[in-house]
């Protein structure tokens, strides 16, 4: 298992950066793990052909936190938690509207008022009891669908319709919802029993998360387009954050769990990653690592529902009720049990997306369309939506960005004039607001403010073209629609 074959799926025109590179063979080194842990205790793994089987490189590779991001595995008789990251469930989720561009930037003065009060102002007022909540760790969007009640249309619960959210479990990546059979320490994040409020859920989190408003500039696939209700001219509303603070809780409970599992007499790895395997010795641990993925997962799925039905709220109050109708929402940091060529094993994905066929996704309502990818560029940006169709070789998977051109401490150095330009020509919510007048004379917060926006402004991204190239060319997604940024919230 030691030479697994890796594939890369990256444009000629995009530099692939060495650190990336290494970084990955560091990962890999778990073969080396995995081959020490059997030698140690042949029972450690209960199928002999334990193994990295498979290696995806999608098309915006570059150097993470431990595994680069752009990557997908392909494992056989273990699991790797630590290969999905820590921010589990980051996805992206796609609502599609009947506004126009021109009715959002008229009233955007207004719109962003309502932005920055429901996200950052204390408004977002988003009550749940005891048992909503852990319906929601355990069943993920079911759970709320069976449970909201409880809140009596309180606070954002007023813009959530039942029978809408039930036909959009079919537009989520395993509708929303992994059970897990138990919560794993989250009892004092789940509360009284009696409706109360949180600062997690409804949180857009840091770094590149972000919620966009946006406007279709161009259509490509006008047959796929139709189906999935694009059009020129359109606003649509894009989504991209995870599981915040209980994605780091569950790596965190994850990561010790596997420590403590790893034998007393071997020296750990050198480069931290600790397989958990498939095994009837080690089942306790295995329920456990499901449980805490499972709580992460499902509660990213509803914070980026209750995003949704925030901002749905900030801009009605302005317009009036508008069509909200929900595309697709998946992962693009997770793993699944999958059989490629009856073999069973995990696909674990970090930075990548799901982008299987039509024929892939027979019985949803895209087994005629492909599944839909959402590759973002960076903040002020062109985005791309694309369809599925299940490349064999790139693992059924596609890129999630364009890929960091610069480091975040390098963009924070870059030319003021040029950040200056960016900001002239794009709109960016986030928690400060600089024109207020008693901000004119804390420098210190404005030049942390601009820090912030400077690590995820355009030039920190590579361009996202040649990126959304390499898809086409090797038939790994075709291009639907390109939209534009009319306005970003950072959080």
């Amino acid at each position: 298992m030691s030479n697994t074959p890796i594939k890369y799926f990256i444009n000629p025109e995009v530099k692939v950066e060495n650190n990336a590179v290494e970084e990955l063979h560091r990962l890999l080194e778990v073969n080396e793990t995995i081959a020490t842990l059997q030698k140690h205790s042949p029972d450690y793994f209960d199928d002999p052909n334990t193994g990295v089987l498979e290696v995806a490189i999608t098309p915006d590779f570059h150097k993470g936190s431990g595994i680069p991001v752009g990557t997908t595995l392909f494992t056989r008789g273990f699991v790797l938690p630590q290969a999905i990251g820590n921010d589990i469930n980051c996805g992206m989720r796609l609502y599609v509207t009947d506004l126009s561009e021109e009715q959002i930037r008229t009233n955007l003065d207004a719109i962003e008022r309502n932005v920055r009060h429901v996200f950052f102002e204390g408004g977002r007022n988003i009550p749940m009891t005891r048992q909503m909540r852990e319906k929601m760790f355990k069943e993920g969007l079911i759970g709320i669908l069976d449970s909201h009640k409880e809140a009596n249309g309180e606070g954002i619960w007023r813009y959530y319709n039942e029978k809408q959210q039930e036909l959009d479990l079919n537009h989520v990546n395993k509708m929303g919802s992994f059970i897990a059979e138990s919560t794993i320490g989250l009892d004092d994040f789940l509360g009284p029993a009696e409706l109360s409020r949180d600062a997690q859920i409804g949180s857009l989190g840091g770094g590149n998360h972000f919620f966009e408003i946006q406007v279709v500039k161009k259509v490509h696939q006008g047959s796929i387009a139709s189906q999935w209700g694009l059009k020129e001219g359109q606003v649509v509303l894009m989504i991209h954050t995870g599981s915040v603070s209980i994605g780091y809780h569950s790596g965190a409970w994850i990561k010790e769990m596997l420590k403590k599992m790893y034998p007393t007499s071997l020296k750990h790895p050198d480069n931290g990653m600790y397989p958990l395997p498939l095994s009837e010795r080690s089942l306790p641990q295995w329920k456990m690592f499901w449980s805490l993925l499972h709580n992460a997962a499902n509660f990213a799925f509803a914070n980026r529902l209750m995003l949704g039905l925030m901002m749905y709220k900030s801009i009605s109050d302005v317009l009036g009720d508008f069509e909200h109708r929900l595309l697709y929402d998946a992962p693009h940091n997770y793993l699944w049990e999958e059989q490629l060529e009856q073999v069973g094993g995990f696909l674990h994905r970090k930075g990548s997306c799901t982008a299987k066929s039509a024929e892939q996704m027979m019985g949803t309502p895209f087994q005629y369309t492909g599944e839909p990818v959402f590759i973002p560029g960076s903040m002020g940006s062109h985005s791309f939506i694309l369809a599925g169709l299940g490349n064999r070789d790139s693992l059924y998977s596609a890129s999630h960005g364009a890929g960091r051109a610069l480091s975040r401490g390098d963009a924070v150095k870059v030319d003021d004039d040029r950040f200056r330009e960016f900001l002239a020509n794009f709109r960016v919510i986030n928690p400060i607001d600089p024109k207020r007048a008693d901000l004119r004379g804390r420098s210190d917060i404005l030049k942390k403010w601009e820090e912030e926006l400077k690590k995820e402004a355009p030039y920190a991204y590579k361009d996202i073209t040649p990126v959304i190239q390499s898809h086409v060319d090797h038939g790994m997604a075709e291009i639907v629609a390109e939209v534009a940024p009319i306005a970003t919230v950072k959080g």
